[in-house]
This record gives C-alpha cells, structure tokens and sequence, in this order.
C-alpha cells in the first residue's frame, strides 16, 4: 500500500513540476512576444519620423507601388574591424486585397574590415518592386547592398540604390544618425529570425509561410505598422 501511495506521490509531482515548467514557459513567450510587439511599433516610430523628413520620405508613389517591404534597424561601430548588426521585419502586399502580411522577424548582420572609424545607427527601409524581386524572402538567406561607404556626416537619406541578391528591381531608403567613415569591403546577409518568429507565432513557420501562405493572421502591432504604410502610400 505504502508503495502504491508512494507511486501516487511521484506521479502528483512531476505533474506540479511539469505545470510549473509550463508556466515558466508560457511567462517567457507571453514576454518575447511583448518584447515584439514593442519592436514592431519602434519600426512604426522610425518609420513615421523618416516619412516627417522632406529630405528622407519616401514618396507615396513607391510606397503604392511596393509589393514587399523589409524594415532594417542597424548598428555599426568599431576601429579598423566592424561588426554592423541588428534586426528587421519583412512584410508583402497580397496582390488581390492590397493589404499588407502578418510580419516575419529578420535578422541581418555584417563584418567589414577596412580603414574605418565612428559609429552609426542606421534605419533602413527596402522596397520590393515586383513578384520577382519578392522570392527573395523565401529563401534561407539573401544579401543586399547599396550603403555608400567612404562617407561621413549626421545624416544620409533618400534612394540609395537599386540592389539585390538576383539583381530584381529594389529601392533602398534610410535614415541614418550618427558619424561614419572610410571604405570598407563589406559581406553580409539578411535571413529569417527564426527564434523570433516561434516566440512571435508560437510555432515553427518559415517565411514563405508567414508572409505568403496565410498561416497566420495579423497582430493589432502589425496591423499598426502596416496602416502606417498605408497612410503615407496616399
């Protein structure tokens, strides 16, 4: 008897001690997908305060014209080496309904070595243009390029360039504060944060399923980002 009692009690506490790991566990994500959150509607600040800028903004006609969006918020320091790192979001217009996808979290980093020196925050916004240029985001990785180097000064904006991994028709716009220079021979890409994105959905989703599957519905801060978009696309 005693034993059976006694096998009652081991199985009572793994039980407590599985619900309480359990609820360790849904703290964290309830606490990474706030943290998210608040990333979000920092990319909608950024995003507001470049679109207030004259000589920043994006003109409304390229925003229409947008079938993808990629968010880049970047730091760059150091002295001879560099590391620039930091994260995005991507999101994609649905060509019927013309509204924009739930976001899927990004990472990007880069190395550079070079004569170089200063630090500098970078906000950076990528226009895809067309179906081609957005397979991009479905892939594991994809580079892209466009920043001048050799520059310095408190602030860079407008078009950059046309860029791309595959050559695709690409707009690159950034707001950028702080003091960089010298040239620098630079490698990098942008991939899928897939950490984020499981503490962000709770489930484990590609990008391709995030932004074009429908796997997911919109949170009310995407749907904040996104109405962002659309105001400054009038």
């Amino acid at each position: 008897m005693a034993s059976i009692n006694g096998g009652h009690l081991v199985v009572a506490e793994a039980l407590v001690i599985g619900l309480l790991l359990l609820g360790f566990a849904l703290t964290a994500l309830a606490r990474d997908r706030a943290d998210l959150d608040y990333r979000l509607r920092k990319f909608g600040i950024k995003f507001e305060a470049m679109q207030a800028k004259a000589d920043k903004r994006i003109p409304a006609d390229e925003l229409r014209k947008a079938q993808g969006i990629v968010m880049l918020d970047r730091t760059k320091a150091g002295f001879l080496f560099a590391y620039q790192g930091g994260g995005g979001v991507a999101m994609v217009k649905d060509p019927q309904t013309h509204q924009w996808s739930p976001p899927a979290f990004l990472s990007a980093d880069e190395a550079s070595l070079g004569f170089q020196i200063g630090g500098q925050q970078s906000f950076i916004v990528i226009l895809l243009l067309n179906t081609n240029a957005l397979q991009v985001l479905t892939e594991p990785t994809f580079k892209f390029g466009g920043e001048a180097s050799g520059t310095a000064g408190n602030a860079s904006g407008g078009a950059e360039s046309t860029i791309s991994s595959v050559e695709q028709p690409v707009l690159a716009y950034s707001d950028i504060a702080g003091l960089y220079g010298g040239a620098a021979i630079k490698g990098g890409a942008i991939s899928p944060d897939t950490d984020a994105n499981l503490a962000y959905y709770a489930q484990p989703l590609t990008a391709k399923e995030i932004l074009f599957d429908n796997k997911v519905k919109r949170t009310e801060a995407a749907a904040e980002l996104a109405q962002k978009i659309i105001q400054h696309s009038k």
